[in-house]
């Protein structure tokens, strides 16, 4: 497995590199949802390349960058034993060089939800995204289901911007007891750990009334709200949204795929997740 903290390398040895390529963007804290990626992405690919930046442009002013867990040398040993052959790890000046100030804008998709939540952290996203994706030119880009929203801003900008990249969403891994993977999950006490799982149980019950025929939007997201807050440790409930699964725009019933999604804040960390019901 190669190193590389070079833009300029790392370009040169993905348009060397044998065909197809794979590429699996990560912020680094890696856990077995970014190994699902790795290992999918292995299967299909004879080339596959990896990157860890943490990317400060999607970070708000009130949210803790220098407090997101970053632990390289572990990161590395579990992408080598995965089977990656290129792993880029460029410091800021790389991505932001002195004087960068070109952004990508993401238009309606990237104003709900999380948009709305964080403003200018999808700016953030789809500008690293695109700048990482023109570098390294590969035909399959994986992402994970967890961060739903993410995957369609990053599908609407690669149309959009004609890319030429397969975006690939895998599903989200999950815990026994149904939290989702995160590397934000390092943040919970041992007693918000335990309460958690009610952020996938609240999911659920959605999915559980619309199996039953429910199609009302606003009955689902009541569910969903009574649910969550059933858990004392539930700080806040940042949004509960029944929308529809290509547009994000919230429903007032179901009448085809649609992807619940919530964010809560539980102690320090806001949990994000969603399910699609189709």
């Amino acid at each position: 497995m190669r190193v590389v903290t070079d833009r300029q390398e790392m370009a040169q040895l993905c348009r060397e590199a044998r065909r197809p390529l794979g590429l699996v963007p990560t912020m680094g804290a890696l856990h077995r949802g970014h190994l699902a990626l790795v290992e999918q992405a292995r299967r299909e690919s004879a080339t596959l390349a990896a990157t860890i930046f943490v990317n400060p442009a999607q970070f708000g002013p009130q949210e803790d960058l220098a407090g997101y867990p970053r632990d390289l040398e572990h990161d590395l040993e579990l992408l080598k034993s995965a089977g990656v052959d290129l792993v880029y790890v460029p410091a800021v000046e790389q991505v932001y060089p002195p004087g960068f100030d070109t952004w990508v804008e993401v238009g309606r998709l990237a104003s709900r939800l999380e948009g709305a939540r964080r403003p200018g952290h999808f700016r953030g996203v789809a500008t690293v995204v695109t700048k990482l994706l023109s570098l390294t030119r590969p035909d399959r880009a994986y992402f994970g289901q967890k961060d739903a929203q993410q995957t369609r801003v990053i599908k609407q900008l690669v149309r959009d911007l004609d890319l030429g990249v397969e975006v690939v969403v895998a599903p989200t891994v999950r815990e026994p007891d149904g939290l989702a993977l995160s590397s934000r999950n390092a943040y919970l006490t041992t007693e918000q750990r335990r309460a958690a799982p009610v952020v996938y149980r609240a999911l659920c019950r959605a999915e559980q009334l619309w199996q039953r025929g429910e199609r009302e939007g606003g009955r689902l997201r009541r569910e969903v709200r009574m649910a969550l807050q059933s858990e004392r440790l539930v700080e806040e409930i940042d949004y509960v949204s029944v929308a529809d699964a290509a547009t994000l725009e919230e429903l007032d019933r179901v009448a085809g795929p649609a992807l619940v999604s919530l964010a809560v804040k539980l102690g320090a960390p806001h949990l994000i997740d969603n399910i699609t019901l189709e």
